[in-house]
């Protein structure tokens, strides 16, 4: 399996770090959209990381693609729940979130990250949403 998910993967996790340090709290509060903000962006990437670590887990420990039920609808619903988490906590559980996740993935057993990229690219390669997201966050904020 190509192994270069684990540079993109660290190279968004740096991102995520980079632009949490730089940001002022005022940035953090800025509308990314027409329902989230800055702080709701980090902190959604922490909730579908932290997904990934728990299909990562039980696959492993099941020795077979585990697909947890999670439905699209799961992000509205989580809206008001990210909207109070503090934007700074919500940006200190996505960069500690994404680095346990790289770190997780970078030790994974072979076949069964295989057997789960196959299933789903995205659930290895996180680089491509969490740089979906924090494309997003940067755009809005030249706005």
């Amino acid at each position: 399996m190509d192994q270069s998910y684990i540079e993109l993967n660290r190279a968004s996790t740096d991102r995520i770090r980079a632009l949490a340090e730089r940001l002022t709290d005022e940035e953090m509060k800025h509308r990314v959209g027409e329902h989230w903000t800055v702080g709701m962006a980090f902190a959604h990437l922490a909730f579908w990381d932290r997904r990934v670590m728990y299909a990562l887990d039980m696959t492993e420990r099941n020795g077979k693609l585990f697909v947890p039920e999670v439905e699209v609808a799961v992000n509205d619903l989580s809206l008001p729940l990210w909207a109070v988490i503090p934007p700074r906590e919500a940006t200190r559980i996505a960069i500690e979130t994404s680095e346990t996740l790289d770190k997780h993935l970078e030790n994974y057993p072979p076949a069964l990250l295989e057997e789960i990229y196959n299933y789903n690219k995205r659930w290895v390669v996180r680089a491509l949403h969490r740089n979906e997201h924090l494309d997003d966050v940067e755009a809005a904020l030249k706005n």
